[in-house]
């Protein structure tokens, strides 16, 4: 039996729809209901920042999880399949009008991506001070907390409702495929299919 940890929400959804097409049965969490075994799976209903981590200590096999948290995490694990769901961007925000001033000294940027946000100053031999927050990320720069944010966006809507805008792009994301690599040797026939018959679905849907 493969375990495969779902984030809670759309991608859940939209993973269960695609095994739904491969295999042409519902696959669908009782109400409440965490676990959800229909053989020869069994899939963990988690939320989006905990996927990489069951994966990576094996209490699951795979996972779909946004790239944008695996490079937050840095936690080693394999990167599989892009699954062109839920699509996305990092970015960096800032009141309207504002432009981005690298040279500026004494930068502020809230966040909840700290490690996304350092590696962006640092590979720019910027010293910026990152300050952490987790949630309510727009209202870093309306009350002088930060100069500006890094956050997720994918169509810029809240940031404009806050009078902020999107000023450069940090890199781009998807849910991607995810394995944990004993797993991955011990179980390389079954998760060698099933990505396989996902890949196909993937390529028949784009």
């Amino acid at each position: 039996m493969l375990t495969i940890a779902l984030p809670k929400g759309r991608i859940a959804q939209e993973t269960l729809e695609i095994f739904q097409t491969i295999f042409g049965r519902d696959f669908a969490f009782d109400d409440r209901k965490l676990i959800l075994e229909s053989a020869p799976f069994r899939f963990l209903l988690v939320r989006n920042q905990d996927v990489a981590t069951y994966v990576y200590h094996q209490a699951a096999d795979l996972g779909v999880v946004g790239l944008d948290t695996l490079e937050e995490q840095e936690l080693d694990v394999m990167r599989l399949l892009d699954l062109r769901r839920g699509v996305c961007k990092v970015s960096i925000g800032m009141k309207k009008g504002e432009k981005l001033d690298l040279d500026k000294p004494d930068l502020k940027v809230a966040t909840k991506m700290v490690n996304i946000a350092k590696r962006y100053f640092d590979e720019r031999a910027v010293a910026a001070q990152i300050i952490k927050l987790y949630g309510s990320i727009e209202l870093a720069p309306l009350v002088g907390l930060a100069d500006m944010i890094v956050d997720i966006v994918e169509t810029g809507a809240t940031m404009r409702q806050n009078g902020l805008e999107v000023v450069a792009d940090i890199m781009e994301s998807s849910t991607y495929l995810i394995a944990n690599q004993n797993s991955f040797y011990q179980k390389q026939h079954e998760m060698l299919d099933i990505y396989e018959k996902i890949k196909n679905v993937i390529q028949a849907t784009a």
